[in-house]
């Protein structure tokens, strides 16, 4: 049974913007960008767009995703006052798997990066239903009988906004739940819930026009500004990875007359790795060996976390991600060059290889460095972020 299938409701009636979701955005139709998104989901098997129109059964079918299939929306599911589950339940009765991540055409902004990172976590912590959300720090208020009263903060002791934590709010993108939980309760979110925090600029769904010139300016800032990083927040990394042999070192074994190894690496590495703790960004080192050579490196450098001697580095992050629910898979970057380091370098939000790294790897990684391990690649991906995150402000 697929274990994992997306599920897209996409309307061919829309009032304040009529067939907004094949209206251009960023120059693709705009219900491409999630459907995209999906699509490149490697948890996700199959990508079904539940739709009323024929022209957006059309126009998705051009688009040429093999794992992406055009579903007949039920006319009493697509009408004004229906409701997204009311179409999520009408097509669970008919189809058999295992959950369902419910993506919302109306934002754009969604990647699968994401939603890799969402699924992970709702495996992992066992949630029953999962959503997305963005961080908010916004006083807010009501009216009350006599008087408006705050929300969520006492006036008396106004926070600052850099020392206040703020809250979560919806932004719509996506969503996970089991059929059978869906079935059993008709709703999209039940029992214990995950949240999946996405960047700030995120926020936005297209309901009005002003909202479709807002994201469009948003989508060319963040996310299509072409080149090697094209796509990529760098502000939301929290975490930068970094294997040792073929990547902060040559790869090359090194003995001294008295058969004592050595390795060779390189000061430029060590600089990036300065410089990203400074930025803020916590590093660390996940290595299959398990030397002292390694540990001392780690120590002059001030690495956080060191994790050397693991022969499943995908294994070793999940556990670690369990134990540090700050990090996950779609706030880190990492880079590797060898088969062992596959997994991670798939699932990360940002990954990259030396120009000398294995084949399979200079394919799935994001960034293909012009630098080889232990000529200065980490401090070339290191600039790289940090460049990114100073353009992003």
């Amino acid at each position: 049974m697929i274990k994992y299938i997306a599920f897209i409701p996409v309307r061919g009636g829309s009032k304040s913007i009529p067939l907004k979701n094949i209206k251009a955005f960023c120059g693709k139709p705009l219900v491409y960008w999630t459907v995209r998104a999906a699509a490149e989901c490697r948890q996700i098997e199959t990508v079904y767009v539940s739709t009323d129109s024929e022209e957006i059964r059309v126009c998705v079918n051009g688009f040429g995703f093999p794992n992406v299939h055009v579903v007949a929306r039920a006319a009493e599911t697509a009408t004004d006052g229906a409701s997204t589950e009311s179409a999520m339940l009408d097509f669970s009765r008919g189809n058999e798997f295992v959950n369902m991540v419910l993506v919302q055409a109306t934002s754009p902004l969604l990647t699968a990066s994401d939603l890799v990172a969402g699924i992970d976590a709702y495996e992992r912590h066992g949630y029953d239903s999962l959503l997305s959300v963005v961080r908010q720090k916004r006083f807010i208020w009501n009216e009350g009988a006599r008087s408006a009263l705050p929300q969520n903060y006492d006036p008396k002791k106004r926070p600052r906004r850099q020392e206040w934590e703020g809250y979560f709010v919806e932004n719509g993108a996506f969503y996970i739940t089991s059929r059978e939980r869906l079935m059993e309760t008709g709703c999209r979110i039940s029992g214990r819930i995950g949240l999946h925090e996405m960047p700030e600029y995120t926020y936005y769904e297209i309901d009005e026009p002003a909202d479709w010139t807002i994201m469009e300016q948003l989508k060319r800032r963040y996310q299509e500004s072409g080149g090697a990083s094209s796509g990529m927040d760098f502000g939301r990394i929290r975490l930068f990875i970094s294997d040792v042999d073929g990547v902060l070192t040559d790869g090359g074994m090194y003995y001294t007359s008295d058969g004592d190894q050595m390795k060779k690496f390189n000061t430029r590495d060590g600089k990036g790795i300065e410089l990203l703790r400074k930025a803020g960004i916590k590093t660390m080192i996940l290595s299959g060996e398990n030397t002292e050579i390694i540990k001392s490196r780690a120590y002059k450098l001030q690495v956080d976390y060191v994790l050397t001697g693991i022969d499943d580095k995908k294994k070793c992050l999940d556990d670690f991600f369990r134990e540090h629910d700050e990090f996950n898979y779609g706030n880190i970057a990492y880079i590797g060059d060898d088969l062992n380091d596959l997994d991670c370098i798939g699932l990360a939000y940002f990954s990259a290889v030396p120009s000398d790294g294995a084949a399979a790897v200079r394919e799935r990684a994001h960034y293909l460095c012009t630098l080889k391990g232990g000529e200065g690649c980490v401090r070339e991906v290191a600039d790289l972020i940090l460049e990114g995150r100073v353009n992003d402000r």
